[in-house]
């Protein structure tokens, strides 16, 4: 090979690299954020397979929409919100940019009383803060049945609307909505969803979700 050759074809190979790297930077996807679900039973799909629980479902409506967001399901069967609470740490060794707050559940069924479940609630919304001011709580509202007294099941159903609206949350009124109590949508327990029931739960939280997300 010639020097006037060879100097043709280092040129041209130098051109196509810094082409190739103007390309890449254009092209290159945007940072991914992190979308986590801090959860119990519901949320880890107790009874159906992983990819049926309601977050997989979830994180595959933000694959389709190409929305630049991780989704962790931190859910863990028979935990309450102190559980969740002490788990928080550990999951902020990353930060996170939306959480989604499913739980308040076992706290219902155990009869603990509301005030400590607002205080577990309002000590996960400002650890998260702490980590991230910027980032977006989503609290999930749930109900349990008037087993415990009218006036126990009515605090408890307020309470999740209430912690949201002091910390400016956004706020799923009920995370069951449409699947509670209908036998035909939960397992034989009458507590955990089958696959159908975590299929419309999933509607229930994109509906609150996406727009959420869409802001970016």
């Amino acid at each position: 090979m010639g020097n006037l050759t060879r100097r043709v074809w280092v040129c041209g190979l130098a051109i196509l690299l810094l082409a190739s790297s103007a390309f890449a930077e254009t092209t290159a996807p945007a940072a991914t954020k992190k979308l986590v679900f801090l959860g119990d039973s519901l949320a880890a799909g107790y009874g159906v397979k992983k990819e049926e629980a309601f977050p997989a479902l979830i994180a595959a409506k933000v694959r389709a929409a190409g929305l630049p967001y991780e989704v962790e399901n931190a859910g863990l069967s028979g935990d309450t919100t102190a559980g969740g609470l002490r788990r928080l740490d550990w999951l902020l060794q990353r930060s996170i940019d939306v959480l989604v707050i499913e739980l308040g559940g076992n706290d219902g069924l155990r009869g603990l009383p509301v005030s400590a479940t607002k205080m577990n609630l309002q000590a996960i919304i400002e650890k998260a803060k702490a980590k991230n001011p910027s980032a977006r709580i989503v609290v999930a509202g749930m109900q349990i049945p008037p087993n415990l007294g009218a006036e126990y099941a009515s605090s408890f159903q307020h309470a999740f609307g209430e912690v949201a609206q002091a910390n400016g949350a956004t706020l799923i009124p009920f995370l069951l909505e449409g699947v509670g109590g209908i036998r035909d949508l939960n397992q034989a327990d009458s507590i955990h969803p089958t696959p159908a029931g975590h299929r419309i739960i999933a509607e229930v939280v994109w509906k609150t979700l996406e727009p959420l997300l869409r802001q970016g």
